[in-house]
């Protein structure tokens, strides 16, 4: 017997939406039927791209359709929470960008529309749909005790050449603390649990308005074990992204989302051959799962709120 096609509505048509529209015109489970964006011309082209999706200005109108089954909402952050809010009253499955909001409040709120409408809730952090992540898990026991986990993240220009969209620059929702750390942070969730800010020091530059420079921050596990943050933009120095991971026994290191080394005792680290796959794909594959009433493996609201209160932290707004 044959799966249902969704038909899935889009909300936000940028540089994120189009990488997730991408993936859903290609994939046999779903159908976009209708896009959303606040510029006439980037909805309408991205409804040509899609075959004969209808494209509207106001997602009001999108949420309108009685044939949606479900909305993948790619707006910026800002207005994360109130586009989410009529997705939900109008109860359609949810796949939401990261963060889930842009506070703390507005991210519970969501958690808690979501559970009373009954829909499917997720979110996007790739690296938890990569080949990637199993091999991360599997490999920690043969580390030994866990001594510590250093994140570290650098950028010689923010935002960064192909995300030139204003709002990622400005300190109210754009900044590398709210776009890059929660996919660290979720993945921290994922692997150890529980995850505490201690003390967080952020650097701004003299405009009021623009976004952070700098971040130095001491978390701790559940267990007591320490995670590090340390964070720089606008350094004479290539992006570099490592998530480090230090055993009594051995290393993990994940460097620049794809590459993982791993280093035995004493040992210097070795590169681990990993198959790329269509992380996007998979996402949807789960996605599609739970629409069906199956287990699925997803990032739900639920562990939204949680990335969601320690990005507050690291930021000083709890």
């Amino acid at each position: 017997m044959s799966q249902p096609v969704y038909k899935i509505g889009v909300i936000g048509a940028g540089v994120m939406g189009e990488r997730m529209m991408n993936a859903l015109r290609t994939h046999s489970l779903f159908r976009i039927a209708a896009i959303s964006d606040v510029s006439a011309e980037r909805a309408q082209e991205s409804a040509k791209l899609s075959g004969d999706a209808t494209w509207y200005t106001d997602h009001r109108e999108l949420l309108a359709r009685e044939d949606l089954d479900a909305v993948y909402l790619a707006v910026p952050p800002k207005f994360h929470h109130a586009i989410a809010l009529d997705v939900l009253a109008a109860k359609k499955h949810l796949l939401c960008e990261k963060p889930l909001a842009n506070s703390l409040s507005e991210a519970e709120e969501m958690l808690q529309a979501a559970k009373e409408a009954g829909v499917v809730h997720a979110m996007n952090f790739p690296t938890f749909y990569q080949a990637i992540f199993p091999e991360l898990k599997n490999r920690i026991a043969q580390l030994g005790t866990i001594r510590r986990v250093d994140i570290l993240t650098h950028f010689h220009q923010w935002p960064r050449p192909w995300q030139q969209t204003p709002w990622l620059c400005g300190r109210e929702q754009g900044g590398f603390i709210r776009e890059v750390l929660p996919h660290f942070t979720h993945l921290t969730y994922a692997l150890f649990g529980d995850l505490e800010v201690v003390r967080s020091e952020v650097d701004y530059p003299a405009d009021p308005e623009a976004c952070e420079t700098g971040v130095s921050a001491f978390l701790r596990l559940a267990d007591g074990t320490p995670v590090t943050i340390n964070g720089l933009a606008g350094i004479a120095h290539v992006e570099h992204l490592d998530y480090r991971i230090y055993g009594t026994e051995g290393t993990l290191s994940l460097q620049n989302w794809t590459n993982l080394f791993i280093g035995g005792d004493n040992q210097a680290p070795s590169l681990v051959e990993i198959p790329l796959i269509d992380r996007l794909t998979l996402l949807l594959d789960e996605f599609a799962q739970a629409m069906e009433g199956k287990e699925a493996r997803l990032v739900t609201f639920e562990t939204g709120v949680k990335v969601q209160k320690v990005l507050e932290a690291l930021l000083g707004n709890e």
